[in-house]
């Protein structure tokens, strides 16, 4: 594994110079040692962050994107009709599309910035529901396309019974997604075992939202080990639901029905009350934040500022991959709080003024624990998970330290990433994937039978 030196890393104390960076053959990083000189090592010639983690992904959805836009004749185009038209998509994809779209989305995952992926996967069975001959056969698609692309991984499979709160019968269109307790537990032990002993992976559990299990099945599932993902408080009229089938609101009944802890990632939690907000971030919870896609679904706006004053974690995802960028969801993150509360610079702080390296240092450290893996920094013992940014690209030129980052998050359209290494390992070069080609020609084969 080779040694890599930049002109300028952000350590967790900070901004260094001139830092040399040494993993072992496993891709971990064993050393960083600032002003040194390169010696035989890389030489990386921009200033180095560590890679993100992606904390929320259905993968096949990527291939959805930029088709779910069309007005419906009857006008009334929300989430939830958005969702009927994922079910039927949903059915048209066998193993081989589901591998060839999870890999294109990693590679654009990878060149915008994200070195691992949590993906929270239920689309388990034929579109009749009935399981392949090995029932986790979609999810191991998945780790197949990032053994292939080098992106961390974080195997979510999704346990998925009901179609609402508490025990409503599932719709036609979520045959895929369906399980009982025991094949789901054994489909996670299939996981488990296809990625012992790889450095790259692991697996977590995701109950799928207060709509798809019942309370016993949850306490089930989190009495399993590894992270824990669900979908919370994502739409007003899941709140309403779930006020009326218990008196509570969906943050409000899982805290007060589930050890939620420091293990618990809530994907979305847009719609919680101050209270709630309150409580879930004293439970050091992460929250799961996908902004493109909530931008696009029309969630709403999650309460930032009570979250942070609370002392709240929180992460960055992509969710249904109308956004692949890092920077982008960073960047939404923020520009929608301004939006709403017309103000700026909200997600920033007295120590860490400028929004860019807060917004980056927020998302690392609470990816990192959404993911369960050694990632999100660069430090002895993390992976070695690095974005090189092309510090001479026309929207960072002039900038450096944190209001590089500034520059990065804020500024432009254009990609100025041009090294990723994950787990140590060069995968995008000058700005592309080292096979994209192949991996986009895949996708386009697929997409075309899709789409025909």
């Amino acid at each position: 594994m080779p040694d890599f030196h930049a002109p300028a890393a952000l350590l967790p104390d900070g901004w260094a110079a001139d830092v040399l960076i040494a993993a072992d053959a496993a891709g971990s990083i064993t050393a960083v040692t600032p002003g040194v000189a390169p010696g035989a090592a890389r030489r990386l010639h921009g200033a180095l962050i560590p890679g993100l983690p992606n904390l929320h992904s259905h993968s096949f959805q990527r291939a959805m994107a930029g088709a779910t836009e069309r007005r419906s004749p009857e006008g009334q185009d929300s989430f939830w009709s958005w969702r009927e038209v994922m079910y039927r998509f949903g059915e048209r994809l066998g193993p081989e599309e589901a591998e060839a779209i999870a890999a294109q989305l990693q590679v654009e995952l990878l060149e915008g910035g994200f070195t691992s992926l949590a993906e929270f996967h239920y689309l388990h069975h034929q579109p009749d529901g009935t399981p392949y001959a090995d029932p986790d056969e979609m999810a191991l698609r998945n780790l197949a396309a990032a053994r292939r692309t080098g992106i961390g991984l974080t195997l979510l499979p999704v346990l998925y019974r009901h179609g609402g709160i508490f025990g409503r019968p599932p719709a036609p269109g979520q045959r895929r997604f369906l399980n009982d307790l025991d094949p789901y537990l054994r489909i996670a032990e299939a996981c488990r075992s296809a990625v012992t002993g790889d450095p790259q992976a692991t697996v977590g559990l995701a109950p799928h939202s207060l709509r798809a299990v019942t309370p016993e099945m949850l306490a089930a599932v989190a009495a399993e080990p590894g992270p824990l993902h669900i979908h919370i408080a994502e739409q007003q009229r899941e709140v309403a639901e779930c006020l009326l089938a218990t008196g509570a609101r969906p943050v409000q009944w899982l805290l007060d029905n589930a050890p939620v802890d420091g293990r618990w990632c809530l994907i979305h939690a847009t719609h919680m009350n101050p209270a709630e907000t309150a409580a879930l971030a004293a439970t050091g919870a992460v929250a799961g934040l996908c902004p493109t896609t909530e931008a696009s679904l029309g969630d709403g706006f999650f309460p930032l500022p009570g979250w942070l004053a609370a002392g709240g974690r929180f992460g960055i995802g992509t969710d249904s991959h109308v956004g692949t960028a890092a920077r982008d969801e960073l960047r939404l993150l923020e520009t929608g709080q301004r939006l709403l509360l017309q103000s700026r610079a909200v997600a920033a702080s007295e120590a860490l003024p400028h929004p860019g390296r807060f917004l980056l240092e927020g998302a690392l450290s609470g990816g990192a624990i959404a993911c369960g893996r050694p990632i999100g920094a660069i430090a002895p013992g993390r992976r070695c998970d690095l974005v090189e940014l092309d510090a001479d690209h026309p929207s960072l030129v002039g900038h450096s330290a944190d209001g590089l980052l500034d520059a990065w998050v804020f500024s432009g359209a254009a990609n100025p990433i041009r090294t990723v290494i994950a787990g140590g390992r060069p995968v995008v070069e000058a700005g592309r994937h080292i096979a994209a080609a192949s991996i986009a020609a895949a996708y386009a084969q697929v997409m075309r039978r899709l789409l025909a």
